[in-house]
């Protein structure tokens, strides 16, 4: 649901959407509820009843983890989703009332605070997902799953870049493109969570060396995706040069995500060489 979100406030932004209504939060337009046709009203709207649900959505999260028995680094983190929420649906509401409660809140500043808070609840529900599922009885196939998917993710949003000129960087390219870093992301967070936990107490078949080596690269990689998603905004006058950045960081991050998942696959056959013999 967060990461849907991600999407479609990029889809709403990158159509002038985030315009509409008549810069009015919480109504739009004067209305609870705008026509339901397509029009950037309703595309504004929508992006904001799923803003709802989805709030209400890591709350219920966040009172699951302190309900069940989950450990207390998963408690915080789905705690900490939530106490940043509010200010994530202020930034929200400051960005889309220009003209109206907040003048010249549509900002490149809003925008980007926006962003960054946005990424800050996804990779803090990241982390509580990884590690409320079993994070600390992760497994040498569940780290290299999680790498494939980093690499995975970031090679599918260069497709949609706007540093890659594969095809043009529309509205729902630019939503692709957040779809798929995102989900490179959270494959990111997770190599580094399950790295951790190898170099904390040993997975059979990854040595404490390699899953060292394995969190560096993949936490590299995410500090590269992390600038080509803030680049993939309009957050800079996108002149030659930031392009050439952008293109540079999107390099980097498939690079060393991908040195990440090998060395996560090649640190299987040098544990497995490791493994004490029993018998007489």
């Amino acid at each position: 649901m967060t990461l849907t979100l991600f999407a479609i406030g990029v889809y709403t932004a990158a159509t002038g959407s985030g315009l509409a209504c008549e810069a009015q939060w919480p109504l739009c337009s004067d209305q609870l509820i705008p026509a339901m046709t397509i029009n950037p009203d309703f595309i504004e709207w929508f992006h904001r009843a799923w803003a709802m649900v989805t709030g209400f959505l890591i709350i219920g999260t966040a009172g699951w983890t302190w309900l069940g028995s989950f450990d207390r680094r998963t408690r915080l983190a789905a705690t900490l989703a939530v106490v940043i929420l509010p200010l994530q649906i202020t930034v929200g509401a400051i960005t889309v009332t220009v003209g109206g409660l907040v003048p010249g809140g549509y900002a490149v500043s809003t925008h980007a605070a926006h962003l960054v808070v946005a990424l800050t609840i996804f990779t803090l529900l990241g982390l509580a997902t990884v590690w409320g599922g079993g994070g600390g009885r992760g497994s040498a196939r569940l780290l290299r799953v999680a790498a494939t998917v980093g690499v995975a993710g970031i090679a599918a949003s260069a497709v949609f870049s706007r540093a890659v000129p594969f095809v043009t960087y529309s509205p729902g390219a630019q939503a692709g493109f957040y779809a798929a870093g995102l989900a490179g992301h959270l494959g990111l967070v997770a190599t580094v969570a399950f790295a951790t936990e190898a170099v904390r107490s040993g997975y059979p078949g990854v040595s404490a060396s390699a899953a060292g080596t394995v969190r560096f690269l993949a936490a590299g990689a995410m500090a590269a995706l992390v600038a080509t998603l803030l680049l993939g905004r309009d957050l800079v006058l996108y002149t030659p040069g930031w392009e050439r950045l952008n293109l540079a960081a999107l390099s980097v991050a498939v690079a060393l995500a991908a040195a990440a998942a090998w060395v996560a696959r090649d640190g299987d056959d040098a544990g497995a060489a490791t493994e004490p013999i029993g018998g007489d």
